[in-house]
Protein backbone atom coordinates (compact mmCIF):
# COMPACT_ATOMS: atom_id res chain seq x y z
CA UNK A 1 0.00 0.00 0.00
CA UNK A 2 1.55 3.35 -1.41
CA UNK A 3 0.01 6.57 0.53
CA UNK A 4 0.93 10.23 0.04
CA UNK A 5 3.37 11.22 3.49
CA UNK A 6 4.37 15.12 2.42
CA UNK A 7 5.95 17.25 0.54
CA UNK A 8 9.62 18.53 1.47
CA UNK A 9 10.46 22.39 1.61
CA UNK A 10 11.67 21.98 -2.12
CA UNK A 11 8.65 20.46 -3.71
CA UNK A 12 10.05 16.58 -3.25
CA UNK A 13 6.90 13.79 -2.49
CA UNK A 14 7.30 11.38 -0.01
CA UNK A 15 5.48 8.34 -0.13
CA UNK A 16 5.03 5.89 2.49
CA UNK A 17 4.94 2.71 1.67
CA UNK A 18 3.44 -0.93 3.76
CA UNK A 19 4.65 -4.41 3.52
CA UNK A 20 2.30 -7.27 5.89
CA UNK A 21 3.85 -10.65 5.96
CA UNK A 22 1.71 -13.66 6.21
CA UNK A 23 1.29 -13.23 10.04
CA UNK A 24 0.47 -9.78 10.11
CA UNK A 25 3.87 -8.21 10.71
CA UNK A 26 3.63 -4.73 9.30
CA UNK A 27 6.70 -2.84 7.71
CA UNK A 28 5.63 1.58 6.97
CA UNK A 29 8.95 2.76 5.14
CA UNK A 30 8.99 6.55 3.70
CA UNK A 31 11.23 7.59 1.02
CA UNK A 32 12.61 10.25 3.19
CA UNK A 33 15.97 9.28 4.51
CA UNK A 34 14.61 5.57 3.66
CA UNK A 35 13.04 5.48 6.67
CA UNK A 36 11.48 3.11 8.95
CA UNK A 37 8.62 4.54 10.46
CA UNK A 38 6.64 2.13 12.13
CA UNK A 39 7.56 -1.93 12.93
CA UNK A 40 3.96 -3.40 13.86
CA UNK A 41 5.07 -6.78 15.64
CA UNK A 42 2.57 -9.80 16.64
CA UNK A 43 2.22 -11.09 19.93
CA UNK A 44 0.91 -14.38 20.94
CA UNK A 45 -2.10 -12.64 22.85
CA UNK A 46 -2.96 -11.50 18.82
CA UNK A 47 -1.62 -7.54 19.82
CA UNK A 48 0.34 -5.51 17.97
CA UNK A 49 3.16 -3.97 19.42
CA UNK A 50 4.89 -0.76 17.17
CA UNK A 51 8.42 -1.42 18.18
CA UNK A 52 10.29 1.71 16.53
CA UNK A 53 9.83 5.06 17.71
CA UNK A 54 9.04 8.11 15.03
CA UNK A 55 6.55 10.52 13.66
CA UNK A 56 2.96 10.94 12.20
CA UNK A 57 4.29 13.40 9.65
CA UNK A 58 6.68 14.50 7.52
CA UNK A 59 6.72 17.21 9.57
CA UNK A 60 8.31 15.96 12.48
CA UNK A 61 11.02 14.30 10.42
CA UNK A 62 12.05 17.81 9.08
CA UNK A 63 12.00 19.30 12.44
CA UNK A 64 13.78 16.54 14.36
CA UNK A 65 16.93 17.36 12.03
CA UNK A 66 16.89 21.24 13.62
CA UNK A 67 17.06 20.07 17.12
CA UNK A 68 20.60 20.07 19.83
CA UNK A 69 20.44 16.75 19.21
CA UNK A 70 19.08 15.26 15.85
CA UNK A 71 17.73 11.80 17.06
CA UNK A 72 17.54 10.20 13.57
CA UNK A 73 14.54 8.44 14.25
CA UNK A 74 14.44 5.34 11.93
CA UNK A 75 17.12 7.02 9.38
CA UNK A 76 19.34 5.28 6.41
CA UNK A 77 22.63 6.79 8.01
CA UNK A 78 25.53 7.65 5.59
CA UNK A 79 27.82 7.77 3.80
CA UNK A 80 29.47 7.61 7.27
CA UNK A 81 27.91 6.65 10.56
CA UNK A 82 29.59 7.64 13.72
CA UNK A 83 32.01 10.36 13.87
CA UNK A 84 35.41 10.98 12.15
CA UNK A 85 37.88 12.61 13.90
CA UNK A 86 38.46 16.66 13.32
CA UNK A 87 36.39 15.70 10.14
CA UNK A 88 39.36 14.53 8.60
CA UNK A 89 40.83 11.49 7.05
CA UNK A 90 43.40 10.47 4.04
CA UNK A 91 42.77 8.79 1.16
CA UNK A 92 45.05 7.45 -1.78
CA UNK A 93 47.54 10.32 -0.24
CA UNK A 94 45.17 13.29 0.22
CA UNK A 95 43.73 14.60 2.93
CA UNK A 96 39.90 15.04 2.86
CA UNK A 97 38.31 17.55 4.77
CA UNK A 98 34.73 17.19 5.69
CA UNK A 99 32.02 18.95 6.75
CA UNK A 100 31.52 19.82 10.32
CA UNK A 101 28.17 19.17 12.33
CA UNK A 102 29.26 17.98 15.66
CA UNK A 103 31.76 19.91 17.31
CA UNK A 104 34.58 19.63 15.42
CA UNK A 105 33.73 16.67 13.75
CA UNK A 106 31.84 14.77 10.90
CA UNK A 107 29.21 12.99 12.46
CA UNK A 108 26.95 10.67 10.19
CA UNK A 109 27.94 11.78 7.05
CA UNK A 110 27.70 15.21 7.53
CA UNK A 111 25.41 18.02 7.36
CA UNK A 112 23.15 17.00 4.30
CA UNK A 113 23.26 13.18 5.04
CA UNK A 114 21.49 10.30 3.93
CA UNK A 115 19.05 10.23 6.64
CA UNK A 116 17.49 13.99 4.74
CA UNK A 117 17.81 12.65 1.05
CA UNK A 118 14.52 11.77 -0.76
CA UNK A 119 15.54 8.16 -2.11
CA UNK A 120 14.18 6.33 -5.24
CA UNK A 121 11.84 3.26 -4.85
CA UNK A 122 13.18 1.29 -7.70
CA UNK A 123 10.54 -2.27 -6.92
CA UNK A 124 8.26 -3.36 -4.32
CA UNK A 125 7.66 -7.18 -4.15
CA UNK A 126 4.76 -8.26 -2.29
CA UNK A 127 3.31 -12.03 -1.49
CA UNK A 128 6.12 -14.33 0.66
CA UNK A 129 8.78 -12.76 2.28
CA UNK A 130 7.39 -8.72 0.96
CA UNK A 131 10.08 -6.34 0.23
CA UNK A 132 10.98 -2.58 -1.19
CA UNK A 133 14.37 -1.77 -2.51
CA UNK A 134 15.55 2.42 -2.77
CA UNK A 135 18.40 3.64 -4.22
CA UNK A 136 20.24 7.19 -3.81
CA UNK A 137 23.24 8.57 -5.55
CA UNK A 138 25.64 10.54 -3.83
CA UNK A 139 27.30 12.54 -6.37
CA UNK A 140 31.31 13.08 -6.14
CA UNK A 141 31.76 15.52 -3.49
CA UNK A 142 28.95 15.40 -2.07
CA UNK A 143 30.25 16.50 1.87
CA UNK A 144 33.21 16.46 0.64
CA UNK A 145 33.69 12.50 0.24
CA UNK A 146 34.80 11.89 -2.93
CA UNK A 147 33.35 9.60 -5.74
CA UNK A 148 29.87 9.00 -7.04
CA UNK A 149 28.33 6.79 -4.64
CA UNK A 150 25.73 4.90 -5.69
CA UNK A 151 23.66 2.88 -2.99
CA UNK A 152 21.18 0.21 -3.16
CA UNK A 153 18.77 -0.80 0.08
CA UNK A 154 16.22 -3.31 0.67
CA UNK A 155 14.22 -3.93 3.65
CA UNK A 156 12.15 -7.29 3.55
CA UNK A 157 9.54 -8.55 6.03
CA UNK A 158 10.57 -12.32 6.29
CA UNK A 159 7.77 -14.73 7.46
CA UNK A 160 9.67 -15.60 10.28
CA UNK A 161 9.27 -12.23 11.53
CA UNK A 162 12.39 -10.96 10.75
CA UNK A 163 12.92 -7.30 9.32
CA UNK A 164 15.80 -7.99 6.79
CA UNK A 165 18.11 -4.93 5.88
CA UNK A 166 20.74 -5.22 3.04
CA UNK A 167 22.79 -2.66 1.82
CA UNK A 168 24.95 -2.57 -1.24
CA UNK A 169 26.99 0.34 -2.85
CA UNK A 170 29.59 1.40 -5.75
CA UNK A 171 31.82 4.11 -6.42
CA UNK A 172 33.29 6.05 -9.06
CA UNK A 173 36.23 6.63 -7.33
CA UNK A 174 38.10 5.48 -3.95
CA UNK A 175 35.82 6.66 -0.69
CA UNK A 176 35.17 5.81 2.44
CA UNK A 177 31.83 3.88 3.24
CA UNK A 178 29.70 2.83 6.67
CA UNK A 179 26.04 2.72 6.24
CA UNK A 180 23.46 2.15 9.46
CA UNK A 181 20.40 1.86 10.66
CA UNK A 182 19.13 4.27 13.06
CA UNK A 183 15.56 2.89 14.71
CA UNK A 184 14.91 3.45 18.21
CA UNK A 185 13.79 0.08 19.38
CA UNK A 186 11.13 0.04 22.58
CA UNK A 187 9.64 -4.02 22.53
CA UNK A 188 6.52 -1.67 24.93
CA UNK A 189 5.48 0.46 22.02
CA UNK A 190 4.94 3.85 23.66
CA UNK A 191 3.57 3.14 26.63
CA UNK A 192 7.01 3.28 28.38
CA UNK A 193 10.82 3.73 28.55
CA UNK A 194 13.05 1.29 27.94
CA UNK A 195 14.65 0.98 31.23
CA UNK A 196 13.06 -2.20 32.35
CA UNK A 197 13.74 -4.13 29.29
CA UNK A 198 16.62 -6.51 29.39
CA UNK A 199 19.80 -6.15 27.21
CA UNK A 200 22.33 -8.64 26.20
CA UNK A 201 25.38 -7.51 24.25
CA UNK A 202 27.10 -10.59 22.27
CA UNK A 203 30.81 -8.80 23.26
CA UNK A 204 33.82 -8.86 25.41
CA UNK A 205 35.36 -5.68 23.73
CA UNK A 206 34.20 -2.37 23.05
CA UNK A 207 36.29 1.15 21.85
CA UNK A 208 37.63 3.38 24.07
CA UNK A 209 36.29 7.00 23.71
CA UNK A 210 37.22 10.57 24.15
CA UNK A 211 35.11 12.98 26.32
CA UNK A 212 33.79 14.30 22.64
CA UNK A 213 33.18 10.24 21.91
CA UNK A 214 36.01 10.15 19.61
CA UNK A 215 37.85 6.44 19.12
CA UNK A 216 41.33 6.34 20.60
CA UNK A 217 42.30 3.23 19.15
CA UNK A 218 42.11 1.04 21.99
CA UNK A 219 40.20 -1.61 22.76
CA UNK A 220 39.01 -2.10 26.47
CA UNK A 221 37.54 -5.58 28.22
CA UNK A 222 33.99 -5.68 29.02
CA UNK A 223 34.09 -8.62 31.49
CA UNK A 224 32.90 -7.53 34.51
CA UNK A 225 32.67 -4.00 34.15
CA UNK A 226 29.87 -1.73 34.13
CA UNK A 227 29.71 -2.73 29.97
CA UNK A 228 29.24 -6.43 30.97
CA UNK A 229 25.83 -7.11 28.84
CA UNK A 230 27.04 -10.93 28.67
CA UNK A 231 23.97 -11.71 30.64
CA UNK A 232 20.67 -9.93 30.91
CA UNK A 233 20.68 -6.62 32.26
CA UNK A 234 18.11 -3.85 32.64
CA UNK A 235 18.81 -1.20 29.82
CA UNK A 236 20.84 1.41 30.95
CA UNK A 237 19.98 5.16 31.43
CA UNK A 238 22.85 6.39 29.13
CA UNK A 239 24.76 4.62 26.54
CA UNK A 240 26.77 5.77 23.59
CA UNK A 241 29.12 2.89 23.17
CA UNK A 242 30.74 0.69 19.76
CA UNK A 243 31.35 -3.01 20.86
CA UNK A 244 33.09 -5.39 19.24
CA UNK A 245 31.60 -8.24 17.44
CA UNK A 246 34.43 -11.04 17.00
CA UNK A 247 31.76 -13.93 15.69
CA UNK A 248 29.86 -13.02 12.87
CA UNK A 249 28.19 -16.23 12.54
CA UNK A 250 26.57 -14.89 16.19
CA UNK A 251 23.75 -12.68 17.36
CA UNK A 252 25.21 -9.49 18.08
CA UNK A 253 22.40 -8.22 20.65
CA UNK A 254 19.33 -9.24 22.04
CA UNK A 255 16.58 -6.99 23.85
CA UNK A 256 13.37 -8.54 25.54
CA UNK A 257 10.38 -7.28 27.05
CA UNK A 258 9.21 -8.81 30.37
CA UNK A 259 5.97 -7.18 30.30
CA UNK A 260 4.90 -9.02 27.34
CA UNK A 261 7.26 -11.21 26.60
CA UNK A 262 8.85 -10.17 23.12
CA UNK A 263 12.36 -10.39 22.51
CA UNK A 264 14.13 -8.99 19.66
CA UNK A 265 17.64 -10.46 18.37
CA UNK A 266 20.06 -8.42 16.29
CA UNK A 267 22.86 -10.31 13.72
CA UNK A 268 25.02 -8.55 11.43
CA UNK A 269 28.10 -9.22 9.14
CA UNK A 270 29.24 -5.41 10.79
CA UNK A 271 32.52 -5.52 12.94
CA UNK A 272 30.74 -3.65 15.45
CA UNK A 273 27.49 -2.65 16.87
CA UNK A 274 26.81 0.83 18.49
CA UNK A 275 24.56 0.90 21.21
CA UNK A 276 23.12 4.32 21.85
CA UNK A 277 19.81 4.94 24.48
CA UNK A 278 18.61 8.68 23.52
CA UNK A 279 15.97 10.02 21.34
CA UNK A 280 15.16 13.22 23.00
CA UNK A 281 12.59 14.99 21.17
CA UNK A 282 13.01 17.94 24.27
CA UNK A 283 9.08 18.42 24.62
CA UNK A 284 9.59 19.94 20.91
CA UNK A 285 8.12 17.45 18.29
CA UNK A 286 5.56 15.44 19.91
CA UNK A 287 6.02 11.65 18.89
CA UNK A 288 3.72 8.88 17.36
CA UNK A 289 0.14 8.73 19.79
CA UNK A 290 1.30 12.19 20.60
CA UNK A 291 3.81 10.68 22.67
CA UNK A 292 6.76 12.60 24.42
CA UNK A 293 9.70 10.98 23.84
CA UNK A 294 12.75 11.68 26.19
CA UNK A 295 16.11 10.36 26.79
CA UNK A 296 15.17 6.71 27.74
CA UNK A 297 12.69 6.19 25.23
CA UNK A 298 14.26 3.91 23.09
CA UNK A 299 17.60 2.37 22.22
CA UNK A 300 18.99 1.71 18.78
CA UNK A 301 21.40 -0.79 17.66
CA UNK A 302 23.36 0.52 14.92
CA UNK A 303 25.54 -2.48 13.38
CA UNK A 304 28.52 -0.97 11.57
CA UNK A 305 32.44 -0.30 11.20
CA UNK A 306 33.47 1.71 13.89
CA UNK A 307 33.63 5.07 14.23
CA UNK A 308 36.77 7.20 12.49
CA UNK A 309 37.83 4.01 10.96
CA UNK A 310 40.08 5.76 8.61
CA UNK A 311 41.76 7.23 11.14
CA UNK A 312 43.12 4.06 12.97
CA UNK A 313 45.01 1.65 10.58
CA UNK A 314 44.33 -1.39 12.90
CA UNK A 315 40.45 -1.06 12.78
CA UNK A 316 38.23 -2.64 10.09
CA UNK A 317 38.85 -1.35 6.56
CA UNK A 318 36.57 1.17 5.61
CA UNK A 319 37.81 1.83 2.25
CA UNK A 320 35.58 1.08 -0.93
CA UNK A 321 37.68 0.91 -4.07
CA UNK A 322 36.54 1.97 -6.90
CA UNK A 323 34.51 -0.91 -9.02
CA UNK A 324 34.51 -3.22 -5.80
CA UNK A 325 31.11 -3.34 -3.68
CA UNK A 326 29.90 -2.73 -0.61
CA UNK A 327 27.77 -5.20 1.28
CA UNK A 328 26.34 -4.73 4.66
CA UNK A 329 23.45 -6.96 6.43
CA UNK A 330 21.97 -6.62 9.54
CA UNK A 331 18.95 -8.82 10.96
CA UNK A 332 15.96 -7.99 13.37
CA UNK A 333 14.27 -11.17 14.45
CA UNK A 334 11.14 -10.58 16.78
CA UNK A 335 9.91 -13.49 18.69
CA UNK A 336 6.72 -13.85 21.09
CA UNK A 337 7.38 -15.78 24.00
Amino acid sequence: MIKLFGYTPDGAVVNSYELRNKKGMELNVINYGATVASLKVPLKTGEFIDVVLGFENLEGYIKSFQLKGAPYFGATVGRFAGRINNSTFDLDGKTILLNKNNNNHSLHGGIANFSQKVWTVDTINEGNNPSISLSCLSPDNDENYPGDLSIKLTYTVSEENELIIEYHATTSKDTIVNLTHHSYFNLDGHKSDVLEQELIVNSKKRLETTDENIPTGKFLNTVDSSFDFSRPKKCPSEIDTTFVLENKEEFAATLFNPKNKLKMTVYTNQAGVHIYVGGNCFNEIKGKENGAYNSVSGICFETQNFPDAPNHKHFPNSVLKKEAVYNHKTIYKFQSL
